[in-house]
């Protein structure tokens, strides 16, 4: 059943086995799995079905340097199917050395294993629609498939790993339906979580405030609460629930909302592969199940741990196209359109002196120099992008020359310093607003880097291609523009130690025997990957355990009011 919150009557006191806070890819993977297990779930979703500038307003708030991250309502969504409204649809798992603890990355390991999130991986992957959990090359097509690059082979680089693309899936509409129609679920819209209520000794939750736009305020007394408001979000709420503990709910340490991590990405260097250009294979392969797949550079586990690398991917690229010395036709078009791209990517075409006179006319002229490849590339755009359900996951160009950059996505050093902490202002529900200080350090650039020399090396030793990029540009070249990607991750850390994380490996926060988060909130480390795979199969796992903590006690009823 899906309402509006504004229907229930004010002052209202509902209970559920589990009110979940947050309609995204997490609470919607998490209120599906424990509807299954026979549970009566209350879901509270900020915003409605469809974009709505009032709610998406109450996300606003400060960041520490705008050049570093975008300011906390760009690039997030607060609806039902919440980010996932706009993402690109880039799937795939973290990597088992992601949950070890490494010596060379201070802050990591996970109490979990990568075997213990295995098993829920696969339905991940059917949520998300990106065919099969295969995501290495030759399982996946079998030897038949074309190598990356003809003739390179590497023992300290791989060439094999794959990433997969979702439709890509829009939650809050693909689920919408099931959501009506699971028996005990019951999803409030326009639903704000205002607090959590903790009994008088802190150790559960009492009940969770809830108000709307409109005025309505009641109250969800559960068994047990799940935040998956994202990573942002929830550290907000925890930080913001104050009466009973005054730094906040789990913050006895210091911990909630620090150690927030995104990505370090940027294009770097000149790849230059030698022969045809046949010999390269750097757009998008499909499944056998019509599912688009594309192969990445990494170097292996073993060299990472010998060399204190973290972990990190390269994929084959273009040049950079705010320079209209390209002189390609559609990579100009790109810059010339890109008030129209969605902010995260149209805000990477805004750099240096590109919006000078001139920049446009170089750009100009290479469209009308290049008009077959650029009309082609529209065709193509229309068919297989605009108008197909599936959708072609981003710009591929011909090759024509086998030089490319090198796209790095890398995992971030979790940081203490790097922290989402409230300010004094107040939204219009109350609630005092973020401000956001994400940092990167010295250690993240000089990680990328020693991973550039293993390609520059490993290349130069096959004999078939060769890698330069410039050593002392390298900062700027990945940090042009700051945290990448609307990844948060960390802000509810899972560890061992209450003194150093906020959730345990079940994701209950420490303090409070009755409340979860899921999301990436609770990642220790943020691996080369982008996080939402992994952050559905956590909730999946979560939704498992809760079913065994709670299956033995007398379901509440949904909805039921005093």
């Amino acid at each position: 059943m899906i309402l509006d919150a504004n229907s229930i009557q004010n002052g209202a006191e509902l209970q559920a086995d589990v009110c979940v806070v947050g309609g995204g890819p997490a609470g919607i993977a998490l209120t599906l799995s424990l509807s299954e297990r026979g549970l009566s779930v209350l879901m509270l979703e900020s915003g409605q079905l469809q974009e709505d500038a009032k709610t998406q307003s109450l996300y606003e708030g400060e960041v520490a340097d705008e050049r570093l991250h975008s300011p906390p309502d760009k690039y997030r969504q607060r609806r039902l199917g919440g980010s996932s409204a706009i993402w690109g649809g880039r799937c795939m798992p973290f990597d088992p050395i992601d949950f070890e603890t490494r010596n060379h990355v201070p802050n990591s390991g996970w109490p979990l294993s990568y075997d213990d999130l295995l098993p829920y991986y696969p339905q991940a992957n059917a949520l998300a629609e990106a065919g099969r959990f295969s995501y290495d090359a030759g399982e996946a097509f079998g030897p038949q498939l074309e190598p990356l690059i003809r003739g390179f082979d590497s023992p300290r680089v791989r060439t094999c790993g794959l990433e997969r693309f979702s439709c890509p899936t829009h939650f809050g509409t693909r689920y919408a339906k099931r959501l009506q129609l699971a028996p005990g679920v019951q999803v409030l819209l326009g639903a704000n979580c205002t607090a959590v209520r903790l009994q008088a000794d802190g150790q559960a939750v009492r009940t969770l405030e809830v108000a709307t736009l409109a005025g309505k305020r009641f109250t969800v007394t559960p068994r047990a609460a799940v935040l998956a408001a994202g990573g942002l979000e929830t550290a907000r709420l925890l930080l913001a629930s104050r009466d009973v503990t005054p730094a906040g709910v789990g913050n006895f340490h210091d911990v909630v909302g620090r150690y927030y991590m995104c990505h370090i990405a940027g294009n770097v260097g000149t790849l230059t592969v030698q022969g045809p250009t046949r010999n390269v294979r750097h757009g998008y392969e499909v499944a056998p199940e019509g599912i688009y797949c594309r192969r990445r550079l990494s170097v292996t586990a073993a060299e990472q741990r010998r060399l204190g690398l973290a972990n990190a991917v390269a994929r084959l690229h273009f040049p950079r196209i705010t320079d209209p010395a390209h002189r390609n036709g559609v990579l100009s078009g790109l810059f010339l359109a890109r008030r129209l791209i969605s902010y995260e990517y149209g805000k990477r075409l805004n750099d240096g002196n590109a919006t000078s006179p001139g920049h446009y006319a170089r750009h100009l002229f290479n469209v009308v120099a290049d008009p077959m490849d650029t009309t082609a590339f529209l065709g193509h755009w229309l068919l297989r992008r605009s108008l197909a359900e599936r959708k072609f996951p981003s710009v591929i160009l011909r090759n024509r020359t086998n030089r490319f950059s090198l796209e790095v996505h890398g995992e971030q050093m979790p940081q203490a310093g790097s922290r989402v902490t409230l300010t004094d202002k107040l939204d219009a529900l109350g609630m005092p607003q973020l401000r956001v200080d994400w940092r990167y350090s010295q250690a993240d650039i000089d990680s990328v880097r020693g991973t550039l020399d293993v390609l520059v090396q490993e290349f130069a030793q096959s004999g078939v291609a060769s890698f330069d990029y410039n050593r002392d540009t390298l900062e700027e070249d990945i940090m042009r523009f700051g945290a990448y990607g609307g990844h948060h991750i960390g802000t509810a850390r899972m560890g061992l130690d209450p003194r150093t994380s906020v959730v345990d490996a079940d994701c209950r926060v420490h303090s409070v025997r009755n409340l979860f988060v899921a999301g990436s909130a609770v990642f220790p480390t943020s691996s080369q990957a982008n996080p939402t795979l992994t952050l559905i199969a956590m909730s999946l796992r979560l939704g498992e355990h809760l079913a065994r903590r709670l299956h033995t006690e007398h379901a509440a009823p949904v909805g039921a009011c005093a």
